[in-house]
């Protein structure tokens, strides 16, 4: 609803600025006209619309309109309420609660108060030594520590706080007769009053100390009381600091320095009368618990003592049967031991058969191995032997393969009819043109190395 209020406004100061530069436009029309006709007389320019009053009314009205629904609603926030002031009738009864309101524009208007909790607090002694209280009235509108004067006299300082709210019910009668603003011209003085009325009826003591509680109620009923027939509701009221005089103040010191020895006597007194009964409690005690002690003692040795005699009927025959379970246990170990290096020699002989058949068949694998190894070396002797004798030019090959591995060899017949053995024949140096033992008819190929 703010949205749609403002909004409201804005169209209104909208439609009036249309308005005006439409008389604007107009008017510079007929200023434009009159320039022409007074520059050219001869030539009579077409004349030009009149001015649109009528239009700018309307736009005038209608935005003055608007602007008079957006000034009839009224948003009261969280936290606060209203009441309406009527320029004609004054302050109207009843309260605007958070939200939206409608009024009569031009003709009411809506004064706004915080109904949320306020705190009226005056400072405290330490504020007052360390010279805080006139920074605190500059920025916080803290006001000085309250002083009052008791039965005595003597003035005391309090610093007092009081948490309190305007009653939302009655913010009409707070508007129209109360001073405003109510936070300083009211509750400030009403709270000062009541103090200072209140506690010339005690001594310093008794405010200090004695019936403090009683003078902080006392001052908060008269302060509830007060302020609420005005329309503001008092939540609590706290005395959170005295300051006493300087004389008094060091006269009570002394005072309560004497009452804190007195106080301490009397208890390291009652303490020392505490100790003496503890320590004859103890004595007893520690007696008490001796006899029984030795009463203790004396029935457990007639125990032990029937025990002992009781235990010897039975002690001799114990021992007898411990004596035949050694020596049944002697003759099982030495049994054992024997049965066990029986055994021992038993699996060593064992273990020396077993080695020998191994070695056996190792050796016996070994010789079998070396006559098949033999076997196929002859054969293959006598394979390479028939090879050998079949290509006689093999060995040529054998060799020029071992002298390195990038001789390459190529074999041809001797008696091949082409270009390349006739080549070989005639050119190629360390051919092989025949070999000794061979027939006399037959050409052996030729091997050529490079």
């Amino acid at each position: 609803m703010l949205a749609i209020k403002y909004l409201l406004l804005l169209m209104g100061w909208g439609l009036i600025a249309a308005g005006i530069a439409l008389a604007t436009y107009d008017f510079y029309l007929l200023w434009q006209y009159r320039r022409l006709l007074a520059n050219q007389p001869s030539e009579k320019p077409p004349e030009p619309e009149p001015v649109r009053w009528r239009a700018g009314v309307r736009l005038a009205a209608l935005a003055l309109v608007l602007m008079l629904v957006s000034a009839s609603i009224v948003v009261v926030p969280s936290g606060s309420a209203g009441v309406r002031v009527s320029q004609i009738s004054g302050t109207l009864p009843g309260t605007l609660y958070p939200g939206v309101h409608f009024i009569k524009p031009l003709l009411e208007q809506v004064a706004l108060y915080d109904t949320r909790e306020m705190i009226f607090s005056t400072a405290t002694a330490e504020e007052v030594r360390t010279g805080m209280p006139l920074e605190t009235v500059a920025r916080k509108e803290k006001p000085e520590m309250m002083m009052v004067q008791a039965r005595e006299g003597l003035p005391i300082g309090l610093a007092v706080t009081v948490r309190y709210r305007l009653e939302a019910a009655r913010l009409d009668y707070i508007h129209n007769n109360l001073p405003q603003p109510v936070e300083r011209e009211l509750v400030p003085p009403v709270i000062s009053s009541i103090f200072r009325d209140l506690v010339p009826n005690y001594t310093v003591r008794e405010v200090f100390a004695t019936k403090r509680e009683e003078i902080r109620k006392r001052a908060a009923g008269a302060i509830t009381q007060k302020l609420g027939a005005e329309g503001v509701l008092v939540k609590e009221v706290m005395l959170r600091d005295i300051q006493l005089p300087p004389q008094y103040a060091e006269g009570l010191e002394g005072l309560l320095l004497k009452e804190q020895e007195a106080d301490r006597m009397g208890v390291e007194t009652e303490i020392q009368q505490k100790q003496v009964r503890i320590a004859e409690l103890q004595a007893e005690a520690e007696k008490a618990r001796a006899i029984k002690q030795a009463e203790g003692q004396a029935g457990v040795r007639v125990l032990q003592a029937k025990a002992e005699s009781d235990a010897m009927q039975y002690t001799l025959p114990l021992k007898q049967k411990q004596i035949e379970q050694s020596r049944l246990e002697a003759e099982a170990h030495k049994e054992s031991t024997i049965k066990n290096a029986e055994a021992s020699a038993q699996a060593k002989v064992i273990d020396g058969k077993a080695e020998m058949e191994r070695r056996k068949l190792l050796s016996e694998a070994e010789a079998d191995r070396i006559r098949v190894v033999a076997v196929a070396d002859a054969e293959r002797m006598k394979s390479e032997a028939a090879a050998l004798r079949q290509n006689p030019l093999l060995i040529n090959k054998i060799f020029a393969e071992r002298l390195s591995d990038k001789i390459r060899i190529m074999m041809v017949p001797t008696d091949g009819k082409f270009f390349m053995g006739d080549m070989l024949r005639g050119t190629v140096p360390g051919s092989v043109e025949s070999i000794p033992g061979e027939a006399a008819g037959d050409d052996p190929p030729q091997t050529t190395s490079r």
